[in-house]
């Protein structure tokens, strides 16, 4: 894949820079067409350059403005600095190739949309209806084509091509007898390219069923079913890029789509994808990046009190648990006004509480004071409501009888007290025996582990930000200071308006008077961008999620537009349930299966190595069927031989290796040491595979072996004792 930082050059010779291998390939009669066309884009790529180079440069330097008209500008810049590094990053390798329809009309396919000074179009994005045939056609439904050219790209030149022809006749002579001809052969070696330490662009290599599934509608949860190697992250990362170009409701306007992956190695492997494809806006993160306590915390130790947090009934305890803090006093206060005494009775707080319940914990404070205002109000002839609100929050009694009865509280504070409280615990969670009670407890209430994530995104939900009573406070009373500058202002106008119809005096209506405010500089509450909602989650290796961790997920897509990915057989834990039946238990509703069969990354070798391991535990596994063979089998031999095979290994072969099962080995650039969990959704050219019985019995054991195994795309090696 280009580099990120690569500003790529638009070549003023031939694009083409085909192997002396390939000379026959090099024929004018077969390039010339493409060379015209690209040296069409890359007058229009300069040209763009350059425009928005400019445009750029004037909008910065443009007034910044305030309110919406800073959001638009700000906009625009996003959008213009987005489109100018896509274009700077790649520049004619921006085309993925051309199809040619059965009437002989030649379509180029392109990373993004280029047009030329006249508006006619030289690249069609790849995620438009008229580009779907580049990836979809196929010899049994070529959807009109008579032919589809794939080019492979090097530093900015392309170093071979390759014709798939699906209607010879139509196709022509030429084409039938080209020595660019070659349906499969060339895209199998693609797939058997080295490996580097980001996943390669595979975006001209897209196959029909994977296409089918990044093009299926966002609507509703759609499952991407498929075993090792059947591109299944690949098709979730196309199919974020894709929903966010074709779907309006997607953009970040609308909530925007987040991806979350299973590990921070994921993340990394996975960063360059994205904006490979022109989208710079789809967060990719873990389920730990969305909480701040997940950069710290820790693998629960203990598997029963994992199980026990885990659990949908230990999200759902959160909400007793905060219920504890909200119940009505029965006393009455008096209160000390300028327009006199008055009380709040036990039925004005149980009205005020009443009318705050559905609102998150500490947002619904402001709620409270609302209703406690309007009873007071009703005591007291002409209180002015803002003043009466500012004179009964500043009473301290009052103040002290709601704190009480409804205090600020912290998520840690709530999840803490029931790893510390037993007897909170039993209150929020009855169903809890007194053994599992006593296992939840633990002398360090705040040292969080994965496991206590959810509850405390949960806790995060249900109590809302516990600083927005200040903000919204300042607020008011910056409100209200400039409401009284301006009826000063608009008083003197009044006072000094000669004209005859008096116009001045339309400044005391209240709308007119609202509208002069400036809500541009009033504190705002800061956003977690990472809360959501989002209009659509992409969720890889999904089968690892606990039904606490699915509470998370949903909460962040209300609409329930998801992809789902992921692979039973690699469940840790077991997968017991179809994934309907996980899915209905976890709340979403309606969701629809696609499968992937052909494994396109690992070897039949390694596969026919692999499947019996997974098979013993799991016989009604979804093991796909590998489509190329290396030739090489599975070695086996001596931990003893690890360093020598690496440094033979490295020393004939470009591409990256993984050793698994050793923990002390130091990791370089081309050689990592990682767990079979952090492996997963990764690959390397090499796997060795250090000890496999180490890894334990049952389904864990056996589904780690298989995780590991099937990592390369070229070699195993499983070294014993």
């Amino acid at each position: 894949m280009p580099s990120s930082h690569r500003v790529a050059a638009l070549p003023s010779t031939s694009p083409f820079a085909l192997p002396d291998r390939l000379s026959a390939k090099a024929d004018p009669s077969l390039i010339a067409a493409d060379e015209d066309h690209l040296a069409d884009i890359a007058t229009s790529l300069e040209t763009q350059i350059a425009d928005l180079e400019s445009r750029l440069a004037a909008e910065r330097r443009a007034p910044g403005g305030s309110g919406t008209e800073a959001l638009e500008r700000d906009q625009r810049i996003h959008a213009m600095t987005a489109r100018l590094r896509t274009l700077r990053r790649y520049g004619l390798d921006l085309c993925l190739g051309r199809i040619v329809t059965e009437a002989g009309e030649a379509t180029y396919i392109g990373r993004i949309g280029v047009t030329d000074g006249a508006g006619g179009s030289l690249l069609v994005d790849w995620r438009s209806p008229a580009a779907e045939p580049f990836f979809a056609a196929t010899h049994a439904h070529p959807m009109g084509l008579a032919s589809r050219r794939r080019f492979r790209w090097a530093n900015g030149r392309i170093v071979d091509y390759w014709d798939e022809a699906f209607v010879l006749e139509q196709a022509g002579d030429a084409l039938a007898a080209s020595p660019a001809l070659d349906d499969q052969s060339a895209f199998i070696a693609s797939l058997g390219a080295s490996r580097s330490p980001q996943m390669r662009d595979v975006l001209g290599t897209i196959a029909a069923d994977q296409d089918a599934i990044v093009r299926a509608p966002s609507a509703g949860a759609l499952v991407v079913d498929g075993g090792p190697g059947t591109g299944k992250t690949v098709v979730a990362l196309h199919r974020a890029a894709y929903l966010t170009y074709t779907d309006p409701r997607l953009d970040g306007r609308g909530g925007g789509v987040l991806v979350l992956g299973p590990h921070q190695h994921y993340v990394s492997y996975t960063a360059d994808v994205l904006p490979s494809l022109g989208e710079d806006d789809v967060r990719t993160v873990t389920l730990r990046d969305l909480l701040p306590e997940g950069t710290t915390a820790e693998p629960e130790p203990d598997p029963e009190v994992a199980r026990l947090k885990g659990s949908a009934e230990m999200v759902a305890a959160i909400e007793s648990a905060v219920r504890f803090y909200e119940d009505p006093p029965t006393e009455r206060v008096e209160v000390e006004t300028p327009w006199g005494d008055a009380w709040v009775r036990a039925d004005d707080w149980a009205t005020a509480f009443d009318a705050a319940r559905g609102t998150p914990h500490n947002e619904a404070r402001e709620l409270i004071w609302d209703e406690l205002v309007e009873a007071v109000a009703d005591q007291l002839e002409e209180a002015e409501p803002e003043l009466l609100r500012r004179v009964l929050q500043s009473d301290r009694a009052l103040s002290d009888v709601l704190g009480g009865a409804w205090p600020l509280l912290q998520p840690s504070d709530v999840v803490g007290d029931l790893w510390s409280v037993p007897a909170y615990l039993r209150m929020a969670a009855p169903w809890l025996g007194r053994d599992e009670v006593a296992a939840l407890q633990r002398k360090r209430p705040h040292r969080w582990t994965v496991a206590d994530l959810p509850l405390l995104d949960a806790a995060r939900d249900r109590l809302g930000d516990p600083e927005i009573e200040k903000v919204t406070r300042r607020r008011r009373a910056m409100i209200a200071q400039q409401r009284a500058d301006m009826d000063g202002i608009v008083s003197d106008l009044i006072e000094h308006d000669d004209s005859d119809l008096q116009v001045m005096s339309m400044l005391r209506g209240g709308d007119l008077r609202d509208a002069l405010v400036d809500t541009s500089r009033l504190p705002e509450r800061e956003r977690d961008a990472l809360a959501g909602p989002f209009a659509h989650v992409v969720l890889d290796e999904a089968q690892e999620l606990t039904d606490a961790e699915w509470q998370m997920v949903l909460r962040r897509c209300p609409s329930g537009s998801l992809t789902i990915v992921g692979d039973r057989a690699q469940a840790r834990h077991g997968f017991t349930e179809s994934w309907l039946e996980r899915l209905e238990r976890v709340g979403v509703r309606n969701a629809r299966i696609s499968s992937l069969g052909v494994n396109y990354r690992t070897p039949a070798e390694v596969m026919d190595y692999a499947e019996p391991v997974i098979r013993a535990a799991l016989p009604d596994a979804n093991v796909p069927t590998s489509i190329r063979r290396t030739g090489r089998g599975v070695r086996e031999g001596s931990t003893a031989e690890l360093t020598s095979i690496l440094d033979g290994w490295l020393a004939e072969h470009e591409g990256i290796a993984c050793v698994i099962g050793a923990g002390d080995l130091e990791t370089t650039e081309r050689v990592r040491s990682l767990t079979p969990t952090l492996a997963k959704g990764l690959e390397f050219d090499l796997v060795v595979l250090v000890e496999p019985a180490a890894l334990g019995d049952g389904i864990e054991g056996a589904v780690d072996r298989y995780v590991s195994m099937t990592r390369a795309t070229q070699e195993l090696v499983v070294l014993t004792a």
